[in-house]
């Protein structure tokens, strides 16, 4: 082992785990000190963390109040109370934690039907309850596919003749451009898929038959959604929504239900119980204390009974995540169901906006353009050229120049067609609800129904005008194209791509 000696005389002896010195040499004590290297230090450290014991910190001896026990104090019979630390996983990834700090609200309502401008009316109650994700079923509408509504993007599916049914997940600006994909299964379920991190999030909407159907329909029911769950990655932080029709009342089931449910289970809600059982799924809104006026979801048409059968669902894993699950009774839509929240804290991918094509205002091409135009071509070199390069050299010309010259066109959006007043009216309508003032609600109701029903009719009135004044013009495709708008005729997009087997591809890196 090597050795050596340092200018007081001491002699130095170097072994692989400590630096040991001696005292021999000047007729000193002998005398010993003991330096550890620095390297085996990191190395004993590293081995307590890999057998999961925790590293103490420079002062944790002043943390625990270990060192306040050993030093002699004035106050010496009074010890300070020692603090519990929580463990720390010191090998985990750091940047989970950091992903998860951004908070996001998820809701689900039944409509009962979406007619008459009350899209207006579930986009005002969405901004203003702040939720980025929401339900709908019970729209009533025919078709499937997506489309846009100012800031809002909505997917629906729903029968194709039967105005029965139907679902819907509409979400706002905020969360738009995460979206991955979305899966049209049927007239009672939808899913979408947004991309995450640190891993993606699948949102299901799912409206179940009520109690009256029959065994064979809720089989089908289940059924159904169980094969849309095996559509879904397995690594997704899920998220089932909806009206179950259900109730699972206020005794725990570990796992699955908490203590906070309302009133008493029934077969349907044992089914349900069952369902998260076998897929790894809680109920959230049965995890918190609320007051019953946060918990049921839906009211009888007498007023006389209130029950719980609203109901989101989420993975266990992800069970931390949610902040809160509550019902917003003052939200209002003229329906027998409350808005049913969760808040939850997980960070959704930012998307870069993806450039459109410039689009020119035809209408206002101006006269310098065509000067332009005409000045540049004369200069054009034709003889004893490729025409692929006339080619490209034109079409330079005429793009170069329409964007100096030709403004861009505006974005045409559809015309909101309910006035101010009956916004107005569904405000007062909400304050009516949450003060419990019944017929006073009833009498706004009524009023709204009145209201929408006359702007509809001066707004179609109005149309007719102007596409009378363009036929007077002469302007005919100003003509067709107001009244293809006027009819009304909607054509929803429809951005699934579906394989070889015929399966629906609900992301977009799948080719």
């Amino acid at each position: 082992m090597p050795c050596g000696a340092t200018q007081d005389g001491r002699v130095m002896v170097e072994r692989s785990d400590r630096m040991w010195s001696t005292g021999e040499g000047n007729g000193k004590t002998l005398q010993y000190s003991c330096l550890e290297n620095p390297m085996n230090s990191m190395k004993r450290q590293n081995d307590r963390i890999l057998k999961e014991e925790c590293p103490r910190l420079l002062g944790a001896q002043y943390a625990t109040g270990d060192q306040w026990r050993n030093n002699s104090r004035k106050n010496e019979g009074m010890e300070p109370k020692q603090k519990q630390y929580p463990a720390v996983d010191v090998t985990g990834d750091r940047s989970k934690v950091r992903c998860c700090k951004e908070q996001y609200c998820i809701g689900t309502w039944n409509v009962r039907s979406m007619n008459q401008g009350k899209l207006e009316v579930v986009k005002q109650e969405m901004a203003r309850v702040n939720v980025n994700i929401l339900g709908i079923r019970e729209l009533k509408w025919t078709g499937m596919g997506e489309f846009n509504s100012d800031d809002h993007y909505i997917y629906y599916c729903r029968q194709e003749s039967l105005r029965r049914n139907g679902v819907a997940i509409m979400v706002n600006k905020r969360v738009r451009n995460a979206v991955l994909g979305c899966n049209l299964k049927n007239d009672r379920m939808i899913s979408v898929r947004f991309q995450g991190k640190p891993l993606n999030i699948t949102v299901i909407q799912a409206y179940a038959p009520t109690s009256n159907a029959e065994e064979a329909e809720v089989e089908r029911f289940y059924e159904d959604l169980q094969d849309l769950l095996e559509l879904t990655p397995k690594k997704d932080v899920l998220f089932i929504i909806g009206d179950w029709n259900a109730k699972v009342g206020s005794q725990e089931t570990p796992g699955v239900t908490g203590k906070f449910g309302l009133g008493v289970w029934n077969e349907s809600g044992q089914r349900l119980i069952e369902f998260c059982q076998e897929n790894a799924l809680v109920i959230a809104n049965t995890l918190f204390q609320q007051h019953k006026r946060r918990l049921y979801t839906w009211t009888s048409p007498d007023g006389q009974h209130r029950n719980q059968i609203d109901y989101i669902l989420c993975s266990q894993r992800w069970r931390s995540s949610i902040q809160s699950a509550k019902t917003r009774p003052g939200a209002d839509y003229s329906s027998d169901h409350e808005l049913l929240i969760t808040k939850f804290r997980l960070k959704l991918k930012k998307v870069g906006k993806t450039t459109r094509p410039f689009r020119y205002d035809l209408n206002q091409i101006p006269y310098d353009y065509t000067v332009e135009v005409r000045n540049r071509f004369k200069g054009l070199d034709l003889i004893d050229r490729v025409p692929d390069e006339v080619w490209m050299e034109v079409h330079d010309i005429v793009q170069e120049t329409g964007i100096q010259t030709i403004p861009m066109g505006k974005k045409c959006e559809k015309a909101n067609w309910l006035s101010g007043e009956a916004l107005q009216i569904a405000v007062k309508r909400r304050e009516a609800k949450s003060k419990g003032e019944k017929e006073r609600y009833k009498h706004l109701n009524a009023e709204f129904q009145r209201i929408a029903r006359r702007d509809e009719k001066v707004f179609l009135s109005d149309q007719c005008k102007e596409i009378e004044e363009k036929n007077r013009m002469g302007k005919t495709r100003d003509l067709f194209k107001k009244i293809r708008d006027t009819k009304g005729t909607f054509h929803a997009k429809k951005g699934l791509i579906k394989d070889r087997n015929g399966m629906d591809l609900t992301e977009s890196e799948i080719k």
